[in-house]
């Protein structure tokens, strides 16, 4: 018996002795982000809009022939080079449900959970995978959108402090702002394990509710829902790439008005919240 039995010893021990590191899974998320093929879509589509946006405006941007001032340059260097944020944000919200919903529609969750029982590890990997290259992305197409923007723009007489934080900052803000959105779409996607639940409930929060609540206030003569809207996750993240001209303060609007850090953390509470509950629910179940 223990001559027959030997052999199967060390492979029933195996499972149990090794253990994939988090380093080797983030690379294993890496390999598998970049052979799906809608990953590559979704980022091209990101890269054109973000640069094509930018240059659009910029080359359309007139001054009427005289210099415009300083800060009112600045905003118009801002917006031109977030202005394709609104669309890339539906592009990185459908990425990041897909991510994690297109294993559990083909079955390979079960070999990815395998690979790391405890699952979290697993999980936190492919969030980190996500972000990075989202944010890395993001950021590149977007300041290649501004060295096209700025002579441009420049030559309509529009000559932005490109190195006052103000202007800085809000570019920054826009990656940081679609990072945060693909990891929020990413926690959804892994609540509800279906692309297209996924994708309904990502859009819906960031076309339908704010039009719901806009008609709401519209109709109703009241305030308190655009207050709500305030909190959702579009409208605190757009603080995050706002320009904020010189004079205009909190009583030139009506009702809840978050500042950039106030947006940032409203939605990185969102995403933490969300992402928690997701994690949780992902190690109880089944698969």
């Amino acid at each position: 018996m223990s001559a027959t039995t030997s052999p199967t010893t060390p492979s029933t021990r195996m499972p149990s002795s090794v253990r994939l590191s988090f380093p080797h899974l983030v690379r294993s998320e890496w390999i598998k982000l970049r052979s799906i093929r809608s990953t590559f879509w979704c980022y091209a589509i990101l890269v054109v809009v973000t640069i094509g946006m930018a240059a659009l405006v910029g080359a359309n941007t007139n001054s009427g022939g005289q210099q415009m001032p300083t800060d009112i340059a600045n905003g118009t260097f801002v917006n031109a080079n977030t202005v394709g944020v609104l669309l890339s944000s539906l592009v990185v919200g459908v990425l990041g449900v897909l991510i994690i919903t297109g294993e559990y529609g083909t079955g390979q969750v079960r070999s990815t959970f395998t690979a790391d029982p405890r699952r979290a590890g697993v999980i936190l990997a492919k969030a980190t995978v996500l972000a990075v290259t989202t944010f890395v992305v993001s950021a590149v197409a977007t300041w290649i959108g501004v060295l096209i923007s700025l002579p441009l723009l420049a030559g309509n007489g529009v000559e932005p402090e490109i190195g006052d934080p103000s202007v800085f900052l809000p570019i920054l803000g826009s990656s940081v702002f679609l990072t945060l959105l693909a990891l929020l779409a990413y926690g959804i996607g892994l609540l509800v394990r279906s692309s297209a639940g996924g994708i309904a409930i990502t859009l819906g929060l960031l076309l339908v509710v704010p039009t719901v609540l806009a008609l709401m206030s519209g109709l109703m003569k009241v305030d308190w829902p655009m207050d709500i809207a305030s909190f959702l996750p579009d409208s605190a993240g757009a603080q995050l790439y706002a320009y904020s001209y010189d004079g205009q303060s909190a009583a030139d609007n009506s009702g809840v008005v978050l500042n950039g850090w106030g947006g940032f953390g409203v939605l990185a509470a969102e995403v933490v919240a969300v992402g928690a509950l997701a994690l949780t629910l992902a190690r109880r179940r089944d698969v």
